[in-house]
């Protein structure tokens, strides 16, 4: 059996453990949350966004799911209502347009008083299959990064104190690796400052980001030794697994009942139109891993990776 046969057959023992793991109740105490737990899912209305908000529900919390397409949103809220999930509300948002962001958080605190959990999914790919077209990079890494940064950093004050702590899950993917065998930038002292999370700053993501839009719009990106597969989409989740990792270093700092866990974690090629429908992951698996960090006992555990319930290395 060669390389890939073996990764292929541990990868499908792996969730295979988890679908099991998934049918085991949470203990009496382990269940910090309950309905007044409330969890806003963005891009909620469909695919893993939605998932993730059906799981959650389906543990008890209390979900706001948002959507660009107020409509659609509400279309989506139903769907799970119908499925007797009640607990469940829904919002208008676009993580690209800052007053947006403003309304929604104004809402938020208004109808429930602020969040427990936040689960940054909203997201977009361009490319399926063997794509690799950047004609789309700066909307990739506004809506990716930089909209997941600006949820983050509304959401943050409104954040309820518990003893528990808030928790971040962000949806990000294994093609963001920095030192990853495949798909890494080639830039060995660009990932060395990218790693290390003493030296690492929001200045250097951003400049980061804009050297690689600067080289779309020059047309020399693909000399610069940026990620082979994917590679508008690989750079904004490299970006946010760093402000990730930086976040985590920052809000470590925060008082005992204000504290707040961020991790970020790939939920695997998942069968869903961010893919083209062409992955090979269920949703319920590709879901699986956000609720269960939504959802982690009271453990610190704070700018980590996973898939598959596992950490990884970044």
């Amino acid at each position: 059996m060669g390389h890939k046969e073996k990764s292929k057959e541990r990868k499908e023992k792996r969730l295979h453990e988890i679908s099991l793991l998934r049918t085991i109740p949470y203990s009496e105490h382990q269940r910090w949350w309950s309905k007044e737990t409330i969890a806003v899912v963005t891009g909620g209305n469909r695919g893993i966004g939605f998932e993730i908000s059906r799981q959650l529900l389906d543990h008890g919390v209390t979900v706001v799911l948002t959507s660009r397409d107020a409509s659609v949103g509400i279309e989506s809220m139903k769907v799970l209502q119908e499925g007797g999930l009640d607990h469940v509300d829904c919002h208008q948002l676009d993580v690209l347009d800052s007053s947006s962001i403003n309304e929604f958080a104004e809402w938020l605190k208004e109808k429930y008083g602020g969040l427990d959990i936040l689960v940054n999914n909203a997201g977009v790919n361009f490319n399926h299959g063997s794509d690799n077209s950047v004609e789309n990079a700066k909307k990739v890494i506004d809506t990716n990064y930089y909209g997941t940064k600006s949820m983050i950093e509304a959401m943050i004050p409104l954040m309820k104190a518990s003893s528990a702590g808030g928790r971040i899950v962000n949806v990000s993917s294994r093609l963001g690796r920095l030192n990853g065998k495949r798909n890494r930038i080639e830039n060995e002292e660009l990932r060395e400052k990218l790693s290390n999370v003493e030296t690492l700053t929001e200045e250097l993501i951003d400049e980061t980001l804009t050297k690689f839009l600067q080289q779309v719009e020059e047309g020399t990106w693909a000399q610069g030794g940026w990620p082979q597969t994917f590679t508008d989409y690989s750079v904004s989740k490299l970006a946010v697994n760093a402000y990730t990792r930086l976040m985590a270093k920052k809000l470590s700092e925060r008082p005992e009942g204000q504290k707040i866990y961020i991790n970020c974690y790939c939920p695997g090629w998942v069968k869903t139109a961010l893919t083209g429908y062409a992955g090979s992951v269920t949703v319920e698996q590709g879901a699986d891993t956000g609720v269960w960090l939504s959802l982690l006992p009271e453990i610190a555990i704070t700018g980590k990776f996973f898939a598959e319930r596992r950490e990884i290395n970044f």
